[in-house]
């Protein structure tokens, strides 16, 4: 009996020692292409949450209930050949908030432009040193960004090895000739993310994450003043960046994520004087003056 209890402990400690990182929830939209073939689809999706849900992506521990909690949709666009597809990816990322069962948004990115090869049955399989498939490529390069997300919101510049890593994909992805991997590809690109992400230029956008969550949000229910007031002053720090960048990239990617969320926050419960947070999101971020409108003064 003892032996039995042994081996049962034994299996589920190693279980717990390896345990992967991501809870990713994938799902393939293909109505805009209008084929036959379903089941392609179905394998497609299938593949894709098994790559990231059962790669290792890190040396780090993780119990089930530490899983980072992410979706991944990508709409199939246009069918180029039976194995060739364009289209688009959105990335949504969360996280829980202490002490709470409130889970809070931590990224919302579209990725417009995208293609790859998906050949049905073919293993995804990830080579750090060669180029395997655009597919492949998209699929680490966001697996290490929802790891570094994710880790930015728990200590300042947490993330930073990560966003290194999915640079490092990045980088080798280039030689696949995809759009979206190289500076030239325009705006709004995984490109234009990952290098703002590891500039000192941007800083105050990494700033102003781990402030929001950790000095913000994780306080709420022991401290909801004080951690209102955290909130305000981390947006508010997000001046800085717009005065030296007025177009930049990581504001629009943080008002994507956070808008609502900063609405709901300041729209009921104690109050606090939110004039300077008002003004300054309306000088970041005038598109969304019909929501600023609901934050209580």
């Amino acid at each position: 009996m003892k032996r039995k209890f042994l081996i049962i402990l034994l299996i589920l400690t190693g279980w717990k020692a390896t345990s992967q990182e991501l809870n990713c929830v994938v799902f393939i939209n293909h109505a805009e292409i209008g084929v036959s073939n379903k089941k392609l689809f179905e394998t497609m999706q299938n593949d894709i949450f098994e790559f990231m849900n059962n790669t290792k992506w890190t040396n780090a521990a993780y119990k089930t209930h530490e899983r980072i909690d992410c979706s991944i949709t990508i709409n199939i666009l246009e069918a180029l050949s039976a194995t060739n597809f364009k289209g688009s990816l959105q990335l949504q990322v969360s996280r829980p908030v202490y002490n709470s069962t409130y889970s809070t948004s931590i990224l919302n990115f579209n990725d417009n432009d995208i293609s790859f090869t998906y050949q049905e049955f073919q293993p995804l399989v990830y080579n750090e040193t060669a180029f395997e498939s655009n597919l492949v490529s998209l699929l680490t390069f966001y697996a290490y960004t929802i790891l570094g997300y994710q880790a930015d919101t728990f200590g300042y510049k947490g993330g930073e090895n990560f966003f290194k890593l999915a640079e490092s994909v990045m980088i080798v992805a280039q030689q696949g000739g995809g759009i979206g991997w190289n500076r030239v590809d325009g705006n709004y690109t995984r490109f234009q993310l990952n290098e703002n992400l590891l500039s000192p230029v941007y800083e105050p956008y990494r700033r102003a994450m781990y402030e929001y969550h950790i000095l913000g949000l994780d306080r709420m229910v022991d401290d909801t003043r004080g951690a209102k007031e955290a909130i305000s002053k981390s947006v508010a720090g997000l001046q800085n960046l717009y005065n030296d960048r007025p177009n930049t990239f990581l504001i629009r990617v943080f008002m994507d994520t956070k808008s609502d969320e900063i609405v709901d926050i300041f729209s009921d419960g104690p109050r606090i004087d939110t004039s300077r947070l008002k003004e300054v999101l309306s000088n970041i971020y005038p598109s969304f003056d019909e929501k600023w409108k609901e934050i209580k003064i």
